[in-house]
């Protein structure tokens, strides 16, 4: 099989254009999940005409691998005509597009066993280092063009699917957000029968709160009025809680019970894509450890919180994609007293008041602060009368299974880009 393979140099050549005019925008740097992204350098004083021009289906990659983990950072332009980037990075491009098409290349270089060879064929004594030497002496199998374009074709039909999913699933909980704004930070819910019985006016039952006149008091805590019936309690005082466990590296497996880190926190779920294992057996002595569907996840260790790449105090509803997984140190799992609050509870915390209360409290350098379990449990929760906290569950546990629908089709669909990605290496070269 190994004999269909081509040697990567034969089909590849590297671009150097400099950024001569000096320009500016659209600044990128590589991420190690093989995309472009913003870059975050300090570029006070930088002389911009030394970097380097990436044109749209061009590759740039980090020939340092040195502090990136197991991965190496390589991305194809494929979202702007034209970028700068590092004079540090390597750009590159296809020769000949009728012989290789570029998204069957980054299709390749996605896999993790290229990832696998990157690092293992890095040298150096200060800094590990895959040159361009080592980059033209990678293999893969090369089959004719149109082979290549139906399988980039089968590739992006799973892709897209992919992100329409994820896109409904952010548009979900963009209105699921909204929802939470507009009853509890507007106070604008629905009146309860019960309320309006109370006031004498039946009439102005399922009206909104605040437009309909509804009873306010100070509150010196929020500086603000608030509805007479809300009640203040610390949120220690609402939730049992479960700090991670510091599992072992050398308990890790290939396959297994899947076991969170903080790294696999992403905005607003978990990447279920790169988590470590345990064996099935060892892992039933650390069931305590597990995370369920809609459980609430903390980090309390990672850099500071009003950094780009906030980690510490990030907030996190448990996907059913990580239903049962384990929970790695730097992390606290939360679960409401009152089954009811768990979704208010969520949204409570999911915003800049939660955030600026982390920040206050958080101790060390910029990339690896911590916060204290004491500091994030005296956030203060203002909670809404019962029937209105049941009246929201009901509808938010309705967004959430339409939520849950959608991320169990992302897992089965990326089992298959897993398979289609490990089939590249078993395709035999074209006759």
């Amino acid at each position: 099989m190994k004999s269909s393979y081509k040697r990567l140099g034969s089909y590849i050549r590297e671009v150097d254009i400099r950024n001569v005019e000096g320009r500016e925008d659209n600044l990128l740097g590589v991420s190690t999940q093989k995309m472009f992204i913003k870059s975050v350098a300090n570029t006070v004083g930088t002389d911009f005409s030394r970097y380097k021009v990436v044109k749209r289906g061009q590759f740039t990659y980090v020939p340092d691998t040195s502090r990136r983990g197991d991965k190496i950072g390589l991305a194809m332009l494929d979202h702007l005509d034209a970028a700068i980037v590092s004079n540090v990075y390597t750009v590159f491009e296809v020769n000949d597009r009728e012989e290789l098409d570029p998204e069957y290349l980054m299709m390749w270089f996605r896999r993790p066993e290229f990832d696998r060879y990157a690092r293992y064929m890095s040298h150096g004594s200060v800094r590990e280092i895959f040159g361009w030497e080592e980059m033209c002496g990678v293999e893969l199998p090369i089959p004719d063009i149109e082979i290549q374009r139906e399988i980039v074709r089968e590739y992006n039909v799973i892709v897209n699917r992919i992100k329409l999913n994820e896109q409904l699933c952010a548009k979900l909980e963009e209105t699921a957000q909204a929802l939470y704004k507009h009853w509890f930070v507007d106070f604008e819910f629905p009146i309860s029968a019960e309320y309006a019985s109370t006031i004498g006016k039946p009439e102005l039952e399922g009206k909104p709160y605040k437009s309909s006149g509804g009873r306010f008091r100070y509150s010196d805590e929020l500086d603000k009025d608030i509805p007479t019936e809300w009640e203040l309690e610390s949120l220690g005082q609402q939730i049992n809680y479960k700090k991670g466990y510091a599992f072992k590296s050398d308990l890790y497996r290939e396959l297994g019970k899947p076991i969170v880190r903080v790294s696999n926190f992403t905005k607003n779920s978990i990447d279920m894509s790169d988590v470590n294992f345990m064996d099935e057996g060892l892992a039933n002595a650390y069931i305590d450890f597990s995370i369920k569907t809609r459980d609430i996840v903390i980090s309390t260790v990672g850099s500071w919180p009003n950094n780009p790449d906030s980690i510490v105090g990030k907030v996190i509803s448990v996907p059913i994609a990580a239903n049962d997984a384990l929970l790695n140190q730097n992390a606290v799992r939360l679960r409401a007293k009152n089954e009811f609050l768990q979704s208010y509870l969520y949204f409570s915390l999911s915003n800049k008041t939660f955030s600026s209360h982390v920040i206050s409290g958080a101790q060390g350098s910029a990339n690896q602060a911590s916060v204290t379990l004491d500091h994030l449990f005296s956030f203060g929760i203002f909670l809404p009368p019962n029937d209105q906290r049941e009246a929201l569950a009901s509808i938010f546990n309705e967004v959430f299974k339409t939520i849950d629908i959608a991320n169990l089709e992302n897992t089965k669909l990326l089992e298959a880009l897993d398979l289609l990605m490990a089939k590249l290496s078993l395709r035999k070269e074209a006759a």
